[in-house]
């Protein structure tokens, strides 16, 4: 969209039938779809005015999954008008460089053909990792892909990884009564994370029932008809009705004869760009899960439509990732940006830290959403804002008020939150409690 605004002529290349990538199909927009589903049938059950109706809900997993259903066809047709707005061509079919300004398209029916251009953008996201020795073609076996396409109801699930996919599953799946086990290969849940919001999660989920195994790695499975057994380096042995392979992704490289190019990837499929997503080879770029963390939806956007701005213009100055939130989307939520408390410590930082936990606030109160907390961590003697941390009902949305704080030297202060005035009752004002808090922890 940002080369076509820029009047160069641009076209798409896309192997699947529809528009909209594994965002829109297989990933972020179905599992957020199938969480707000779930969440909404657990709130209803939580609510004590409907507990009499609730009772006697029935909702079985494939109608759970059909919420997302309209959702990713409203985001299809609206992500092909905008190619058409800007006349730009989707062509069909398999994409392989033949040279440095050529590519071979190989379209499901018809016969190859070539396309030529000045610059190429290599943008193919990401799948799930498959490691060998586990047999995907089971029915009790899936990714993070097949699993929306899961056409029973699970009494019990194991879900081996424990990052962002297999946390996000792991509440999914409790939320909806089901026994699960969350095997982690690390100590600790969400590494990258506030060490604290982490500990919160851990605790939040234990306490509805997961059971969370550390430092644990894979070594067999047994696939049979009724269940799964997996079989770990430990000598634990779990038995489920499905396992959920959630332990990294690859990206979608292969096939593209990046030879051709000079270029390389990774053992995961990932290719290396510079700060201006430039491959090796200046004139062909990578954005996206193809170029490996952050692999955020959001931050792709970003990163192509720098891209594009890079084509147009070799003076846009590279993009500042100091400040793209995380979004994890657990139930309740956690979103953080800015650097964590581990970090601080590691750089030498001074730092004091300012929190609220929702269960003060009005707000959390009324729509019986009290787990969580905003963290806000500062400077002591400049009172700048260095990160934001918060786990819980909307965290997602929270953390942008700090986000847009932090991004602005003028307002980058502690003080901004204590003379804002926020809506009340909201839980926007969180912001402000936790800045008092802060201030009053101060020497």
């Amino acid at each position: 969209m940002m080369a076509s605004k820029h009047h160069r002529k641009v076209a798409v290349v896309e192997r699947e039938i529809e528009v909209g990538g594994g965002c829109t199909h297989w990933g972020t927009i179905p599992s957020k779809a199938l969480r707000h589903a779930v969440k909404t049938l657990s709130d209803v059950r939580a609510n004590p005015l409907l507990r009499d109706v609730a009772a006697h809900l029935k909702v079985t997993f494939p109608q759970l999954l059909s919420s997302a259903d309209k959702v990713i066809e409203a985001q299809v047709q609206m992500r092909q008008r905008f190619y058409d707005r800007n006349r730009v061509p989707v062509l069909s079919g398999n994409a392989a460089f033949i040279d440095e300004h050529t590519i071979e398209l190989t379209p499901r029916s018809d016969a190859p053909y070539r396309v030529t251009a000045d610059y190429i953008v290599i943008a193919t996201g990401s799948r799930p990792y498959h490691p060998p020795g586990v047999d995907f073609t089971h029915p009790r076996v899936r990714d993070s892909n097949t699993v929306l396409k899961y056409q029973e109801s699970p009494f019990s699930v194991t879900i081996y990884g424990a990052g962002v996919i297999g946390c996000e599953y792991a509440s999914i799946f409790l939320n909806m009564g089901c026994k699960v086990n969350l095997l982690n290969t690390q100590d600790r849940l969400l590494s990258f994370m506030d060490e604290e919001i982490a500990e919160a999660l851990s605790y939040h989920l234990r306490d509805q029932g997961c059971i969370i195994r550390h430092n644990e790695h894979f070594d067999s499975l047994e696939a049979r008809e009724n269940d799964v057994v997996v079989k770990l380096k430990s000598g634990r042995a779990i038995k489920s009705d499905m396992l959920l392979w959630a332990n990294g992704r690859t990206g979608n490289t292969d096939g593209l004869n990046l030879a051709a190019v000079g270029l390389s990837a990774d053992q995961r499929g990932q290719l290396s760009v510079n700060e201006h997503y430039q491959t090796v080879v200046p004139h062909i770029f990578a954005a996206g899960d193809v170029i490996g963390p952050p692999a955020l939806a959001s931050a792709a956007y970003q990163q192509g439509g720098h891209v594009g701005a890079y084509i147009v213009d070799r003076a846009t100055p590279p993009p500042n990732l100091d400040l793209v939130p995380s979004g994890i989307y657990t139930i309740p939520e956690i979103s953080s940006v800015g650097r964590t408390e581990r970090e601080l410590q590691e750089a030498k930082v001074p730092y004091e830290l300012g929190h609220i936990h929702f269960k003060s606030l009005a707000r959390a109160q009324m729509t019986n959403q009290r787990v969580g907390m905003l963290k806000l961590l500062f400077h002591p003697e400049t009172l700048q804002v260095l990160g934001v941390h918060c786990f819980g009902d909307n965290a997602s949305e929270i953390v942008h008020i700090g986000q847009c704080v932090m991004a602005n030297p003028e307002t980058n202060s502690l003080r901004y939150f204590i003379n804002a005035t926020f809506n009340y009752p909201t839980m926007a004002e969180a912001y402000r409690i936790a800045a008092y808090n802060g201030l009053n922890r101060l020497v």
